[in-house]
């Protein structure tokens, strides 16, 4: 996205810029993700992908590796929905913002978790998801990178 000089960026960009940012902690060097949930340009959560909490990292212990996929990390927006309950926020009717596209099976998570909006950098893999967002009335948003 372009933006004049002097002028603020857009929000879709701002909040895309902090998904990048929030991508660098992952500890999976396959890929860096970050996710940041938001609701009427607030932040209610965020996250990124990476381990279980308190066990090994990739970067640390190597990957496990299961069908191509490394399945000891958990996904950036699965992290983020996973932060708002554990802090009681309520994230239905929100927006996510993520670095990549989401997997198929956080897409489902994403949709039942109530979020009508996902904006995405890269388009990660998974073709189903454009199905099923047309389905579901959830607008998926491509931002490039």
């Amino acid at each position: 996205m372009k933006h004049e000089k002097n002028s603020r960026i857009p929000w879709e960009e701002y909040f895309m810029n902090i998904a990048k940012e929030i991508a660098t902690r992952a500890t999976c060097d396959r890929n860096h993700v970050g996710a940041v949930i938001v609701r009427d340009k607030n932040i209610l959560s965020t996250g990124y992908n990476g381990s279980i909490s308190g066990l090994p990292h990739c970067d640390e212990n190597g990957h496990e590796m299961e069908n191509g996929h490394c399945v000891r990390t958990i996904h950036a927006e699965a992290n983020a929905i996973v932060q708002a309950a554990r802090n009681g926020v309520r994230i239905d009717g929100a927006e996510i913002y993520i670095t990549a596209s989401p997997c198929y099976n956080c897409f489902k998570m994403i949709a039942n978790a109530g979020i009508k909006k996902i904006y995405y950098g890269e388009f990660y893999r998974d073709e189903r998801i454009k199905k099923h967002a047309k389905e579901t009335g959830i607008e998926l948003i491509h931002l490039g990178q």
